[in-house]
């Protein structure tokens, strides 16, 4: 059987879009109300509420209406100023990524760059915030999806205070699969968004903001306002006695709302369990089938993707796309220097479930197989199987 490129796979193991709850996708189907509605300003105040509940914040976060990478580039344009030296971590191509929005804001940019399979030593930061005691903010990625790597962020984070730096913390792909939170990692913009491990589409991002962050964005000239940039204009909107600065997106609140009900009724710490139990699945079936994990070790493998490293001799597109002509299933490509070196297989909301590590590993390996590189996918099934029963 052959599933046509055309029609939507059977399942999506994508780290992004990943597939939404069904919960969710009804949630989005919800009456679209008016916005100065009273109705609607009460219940987005409410939704606001669920996720300073959700990431564990002392304070009212924010939401902006735009997927996450919004808010990575708003916290680069409202925090950043000429006068900082900026100080970027890059394990990889987002963590990469955001020193080029730095230097925009700033022309003095340091950065401490790995190989893209490693993580970032909290020793090499200790010594650059020695050596450069000018540095005053400080940019880190936790998960660099297109590696599957993560980087220690709370301890990095601690030096960074000690320092009395500004963090900005990606967690777009991190918050609500594992143990992570603003205030635990000491983030003075912590950015995530639902449309990860929250399970909904992409379209909002959340946004941890820290009270001096808030002062140094208000006393910063050149920080976005009247922008779809900007995070001052949306500081108090969280609440029914303040207007919106432009239309929000209704429905994405509505599917918003569903989420943070499903996480919380869960519970996280459920949550994280099953991502992390999908994840060490998956590893376990990928390495008992004679394939390499793209990450250095597996102390810094991601619980909510797994990046496979691409056999010599293979074409990695035409081995996504067998996986999904023979197997209607879609994995992720690499993303700038990763491409064609690595597939990622997500686990990811309503994905984040042990059964899904077993079609992923049948898919791969079929795949692989298809392509001449055979592999041992019932010792890669066994092995997975083993992880969960041991679970169980």
């Amino acid at each position: 059987m052959r599933y046509s490129d055309t029609a939507a796979p059977v399942i999506t193991l994508t780290s992004g879009p990943v597939d939404a709850y069904p919960d969710v996708l009804r949630g989005l189907g919800r009456t679209v109300l008016y916005d100065y509605d009273p109705a609607f300003q009460a219940f987005y105040e409410k939704v606001v509420a669920k996720a300073q509940t959700a990431m564990r914040l002392s304070t009212r976060p924010v939401i902006l209406h735009g997927e996450p990478v919004l808010g990575l580039e708003a916290a680069a344009a409202s925090l950043i100023t000429p006068r900082d030296t900026v100080l970027n971590l890059a394990s990889g191509v987002y963590g990469k990524g955001f020193g080029y929005w730095a230097k925009r804001y700033s022309p003095n940019l340091l950065e401490i760059e790995v190989p893209y399979n490693e993580a970032i030593d909290p020793q090499s930061v200790a010594d650059m915030l020695k050596k450069h005691p000018e540095i005053s903010i400080v940019s880190v990625c936790h998960h660099d999806t297109p590696s599957g790597t993560i980087n220690p962020i709370n301890e990095i984070g601690a030096l960074v205070a000690a320092h009395d730096a500004y963090l900005i913390v990606d967690a777009v792909s991190s918050f609500g699969g594992m143990n992570t939170h603003p205030e635990d990692c000491k983030a003075d913009i912590y950015v995530t968004g639902p449309n990860k491990c929250l399970g909904c589409p992409p379209g909002l991002t959340l946004l941890g903001v820290s009270d001096r962050a808030w002062a140094k964005m208000k006393a910063n000239e050149a920080a976005p306002r009247a922008s779809m940039l900007s995070i001052l204009d949306w500081k108090d909107a969280w609440s029914r006695e303040k207007p919106f600065p432009f239309t929000p997106s209704v429905a994405e609140i509505n599917g918003l709302d569903v989420a943070l009900d499903l996480y919380l009724g869960e519970g996280p710490e459920a949550v994280w369990a099953r991502h992390a139990l999908t994840a060490k699945a998956t590893r376990a079936g990928v390495r008992a089938m004679g394939l390499e994990l793209w990450a250095a070790s597996e102390a810094i493998a991601s619980p909510t993707t797994t990046a496979v490293r691409t056999p010599e001799g293979i074409d990695e597109t035409a081995l996504r796309r067998a996986a999904r002509e023979r197997y209607g299933v879609v994995f992720s490509s690499g993303r700038g220097e990763t491409h064609g070196r690595l597939t990622r297989i997500g686990h990811m909301g309503p994905t984040a479930q042990p059964i899904y590590a077993l079609a992923a590993i049948a898919a791969l390996g079929g795949a692989l197989g298809s392509l001449g590189h055979r592999v041992e996918v019932g010792r890669g099934i066994d092995a997975a199987l083993a992880v969960i029963d041991a679970a169980a």
